[in-house]
């Protein structure tokens, strides 16, 4: 990449940082709280993690590390890696890991999930696990998000995603109010995300899971890497 790249990159990232700031300042506290009632199908992600013995799990937009926690709870053999582009939400993050006492299996660094692979967490830069909770609908270039943490996966790694989905299933007036307000937090669920991972499908080595939950208000996706001579990790 070139310097006038990394320089546009280093500002596009400085601007969503600044932005996510703003949205979570007044949120921080109650961030947790309420958002357990409508980001639905976290748990199910996490549950189905499965991660091998030793794992390396990596949370794209960790925010303040409740999912991390949880994680790390029900896997107790794996170590765990947070990045996300908000210093409000990680701070929050950090107190709450070092309540926790798990400063020892969770490690928290700032960054963009545009570029996850310039994170380095973990010595090695290779996962076992990668997941993105209800964070593609905020990030602007979402694909490459997808694509780099494709290319971070261990041999047989895998990518999990939940976010929301276009509740088609649901009551055409809640479906528009829902929107709206999403809109107001610059949350853009990805009407394209499933013909994109159908695409990817057809162009890496990888295998997608889709799965539609809670008439369609949110979407699970998990993305397996297939081993391949370029991939030997």
């Amino acid at each position: 990449m070139s310097l006038m790249n990394d320089i546009t990159e280093s500002r596009k990232s400085a601007r969503h940082a600044a932005l996510m700031n703003r949205v979570y300042r007044s949120q921080k506290h109650i961030y947790d709280a309420t958002r357990k009632y409508y980001l639905l199908g976290r748990d199910e992600l996490i549950a189905d993690l499965n991660p091998p013995q030793s794992a390396h799990i990596l949370e794209l937009g960790c925010g303040t590390a409740r999912n991390l926690l949880k994680a790390a709870e029900i896997w107790p053999h794996a170590e765990f890696y947070g990045l996300d582009i908000s210093s409000t939400m990680l701070n929050i993050a950090r107190n709450k890991v070092a309540e926790s006492q798990l400063n020892d299996r969770i490690t928290l660094s700032e960054g963009d999930a545009e570029h996850p692979v310039i994170y380095s967490g973990a010595d090695d830069k290779k996962f076992d696990r990668i997941f993105l909770s209800f964070c593609l609908s905020m990030i602007p270039d979402w694909q490459a998000v997808i694509q780099q943490s494709i290319g971070l996966l261990r041999n047989n790694g895998e990518l999990h995603i939940v976010d929301f989905g276009q509740s088609a299933k649901l009551p055409n007036l809640f479906r528009r109010l829902l929107m709206g307000w999403l809109a107001k937090f610059h949350v853009a669920p990805r009407r394209d995300l499933p013909a994109y991972l159908e695409k990817l499908e057809t162009e890496l080595p990888i295998r997608v899971e889709f799965q539609s939950l809670y008439r369609d208000y949110s979407w699970r996706f998990k993305i397996r890497r297939i081993p391949d001579s370029t991939n030997n990790v």
